[in-house]
């Protein structure tokens, strides 16, 4: 997928997110998870890090040197994703108290990703 693509479903996204309640802590975050995946493509590929048909799905999904690439291109981005997708399991997939807490966190790390995006080429 190419960047313009990824910056166009992260904020179809976010509009959807913005849509929910306070009791849908568990589509925040999994919302969240989504569009900041979008955003952490949409700026490899900007900076040229990765091509077009190279998408980061899961962080947790990559292999060591790829990991270590992306964290030397952006560590910041690498950090706040890794830390969405950390935060997922135990509230999307669990039942672990602290939900909305939890949602609020990665609606923040969203923000950062985007901000970055937004700074660094929109």
């Amino acid at each position: 997928m190419e960047a313009l693509d990824h910056r166009q479903r992260a904020e179809r996204i976010e509009r959807s997110i913005a849509k929910c309640g306070d009791a849908d802590h568990e589509m925040k975050i999994e919302g969240a998870m989504l569009a900041g995946t979008h955003w952490v493509n949409f700026i490899l590929h900007r900076m040229g890090v990765t091509r077009g048909d190279l998408d980061v799905m899961h962080s947790y999904m990559l292999t060591v040197n790829e990991l270590r690439k992306y964290s030397v291109a952006d560590a910041e981005m690498m950090a706040a994703i890794a830390e969405i997708e950390d935060i997922r399991p135990a509230h999307v997939r669990g039942n672990v108290p602290g939900g909305p807490a939890a949602a609020k966190r990665a609606l923040e790390l969203l923000a950062t990703l985007r901000a970055k995006a937004h700074k660094l080429f929109v």
